[in-house]
């Protein structure tokens, strides 16, 4: 439904987009997520036909959003960060207003308003002049407009801003329904809100894909080589030493990094953090060596991967 291929954009020196290359098939919600000035809005004003690339091709269920952009655009539904709202208006002129721009037929005119304000949660501002409403029933009548006409695509480029936390939940509902025969891009820097909306995962930084693909394969990849955090007391100072270095000499063990912290009740207390080889898992293996040294085992736990240790790895490497 949407293809984005080698992708460039640049502002005078700032090369803002540098070879984005994604897919959003239908019936999937696929989320860009990125840190602010990652290049996620400049991408979706380019996917809307809002900006022109420097160079790379973006095609909309197979029309060119260059070549042939009123074909493009007239398929897809686009709420912008800041939705461009007429505030003199009411919010049904403004819907009925807006039916009109996307063409749609005079005897589908009032059904798809009514649908809209009930989807969107409208019906109680519907007569209210757009400039009265509050941030987030803004936010609302621009998601309105954007799915009014039905379109086949839709871009959502941080929905949930301005939403209280009840509306949040709906907004995420909405996109989940929405989704089921549709194609929906949504733009966030909010982690939990594209983990719990999004099918798939795109993760921008520096305007260069970081990591791409679902949320559940992303966190099996951050789980291999998730090290383990070990807390033990050992008899004494020469078994510390005699611990570490044969935890460090285990076959399943990269790495080990100590971390003792100093206190006068137990100043032998000792904590390290295990690196493992590849995915392997070595916690029984050093719970049973610490046992047989005459150390007593406080904790063995290994680290559990959250979307957010993948958003930081996936950035950590970025260069400028």
């Amino acid at each position: 439904m949407i293809s984005v291929r080698d992708l460039h954009k640049s502002y005078a020196a700032f090369h803002a987009v540098r070879g984005i290359t994604f897919d959003a098939p239908k019936g999937q919600v696929v989320g860009l997520l990125g840190p602010n000035g990652a290049g996620k809005t400049t991408t979706i004003r380019i996917i809307t036909g809002y900006l022109p690339a420097d160079r790379g091709s973006v095609s909309v269920l197979g029309a060119d959003t260059l070549e042939d952009s009123a074909r493009a655009r007239s398929q897809i539904g686009y709420l912008p960060e800041s939705s461009p709202l007429y505030p003199e208006m009411r919010t049904i002129d403004y819907l009925r207003f807006r039916a009109r721009l996307f063409k749609v037929p005079s005897s589908r005119v009032r059904a798809a308003v009514e649908q809209a304000i009930d989807r969107c949660w409208l019906a109680e501002v519907r007569r209210k002049r757009i400039g009265h409403l509050s941030k987030g029933y803004k936010q609302r009548v621009g998601l309105a407009a954007a799915i009014l006409h039905d379109p086949a695509v839709i871009i959502l480029d941080e929905p949930t801003n301005g939403l209280d936390p009840s509306q949040i939940v709906e907004m995420r509902r909405l996109i989940r329904e929405l989704g089921r025969d549709r194609t929906l891009l949504v733009s966030s820097h909010i982690l939990s809100e594209v983990e719990k909306t999004c099918d798939r995962v795109v993760v921008i930084a520096r305007g260069r894909v970081r990591a791409d693909g679902p949320p559940g394969d992303l966190l099996r990849q951050a789980s291999r080589n998730a090290p383990c955090r070990i807390e033990f007391l050992p008899p004494d100072d020469n078994a510390r030493q005699a611990i570490l270095a044969a935890l460090g000499a285990l076959p399943n063990v990269r790495e080990v990094t100590l971390d003792t912290p100093s206190t006068s009740d137990e100043p032998l207390r000792t904590r390290c953090l295990l690196v493992p080889v590849d995915d392997a898992d070595p916690r029984e293996d050093a719970a049973a060596l610490i046992t047989r040294a005459g150390g007593r085992l406080r904790e063995i736990t290994r680290e559990t991967a959250t979307l957010e240790k993948v958003f930081m790895r996936a950035i950590e490497g970025d260069d400028a």
